[in-house]
């Protein structure tokens, strides 16, 4: 019998990207806090909540044998700055407009915590790095987005999956890292775990 495979997410975007690798899985969301070091960089930012995250889920189901928890966390980085979820209206177009004609920068990081039978433990934290450009965007293009209420949930106030995917000029990298979850190297590493 294979592994139990958990994910440590409540993102419906997650969810549907790893049910491209396995249908059979469970989520388990942690819930740890996500302050960090303001001085961290945005690399460090994600491995550290997905370690954070993984782990919190690994403690709160009583350290399962035989299991694969799977944590991840993304943030976007404007000249090397995080740009959090936009907690409002104002947050959504600052955030937008910054972003507007210019190159910026999605950081996932992973956290893979894998348990055998005799309840071995091996942690593998990671990170991809995916460079992202935005055509520029008048003050009505960022309000017509802004009002879809597409912002709010996402990291940089933008889904590349949705509605925003008509204003990215081009990406550089994993185009699976800037939806949440860097697709390739989470299967390259789990395939054969499960």
């Amino acid at each position: 019998m294979g592994k139990r495979v958990i994910l440590a997410s409540s993102s419906p975007r997650r969810k549907e990207l790893l049910k491209t690798i396995t249908e059979n899985f469970e989520i388990i969301v942690s819930g740890c806090d996500e302050t960090v070091d303001a001085s961290l960089s945005p690399s460090e930012t994600v491995m550290e909540l997905a370690k954070r995250k993984g782990m919190a889920v690994y403690n709160e189901t009583d350290c399962p044998q035989n299991a694969l928890i799977i944590a991840s966390d993304t943030v976007v980085a404007l000249d090397g700055t995080i740009l959090g979820k936009p907690a409002n209206k104002d947050e959504a177009f600052h955030m937008l407009k910054s972003l507007s004609g210019r190159l910026h920068h999605v950081y996932s990081g992973v956290c893979i915590i894998d348990t055998d039978e005799s309840g071995n433990v091996k942690t593998d934290v990671f990170y991809e790095e995916t460079a992202v450009s935005f055509m520029a965007l008048s003050d009505e293009e960022i309000d017509n987005y802004v009002k879809s209420g597409e912002p709010y949930d996402k990291a940089g106030g933008y889904g590349i999956q949705g509605l925003a995917g008509k204003f990215i000029t081009s990406i550089n990298g994993d185009y699976y890292n800037v939806v949440g979850l860097p697709l390739p190297s989470v299967y390259k590493k789990i395939r054969d775990l499960i």
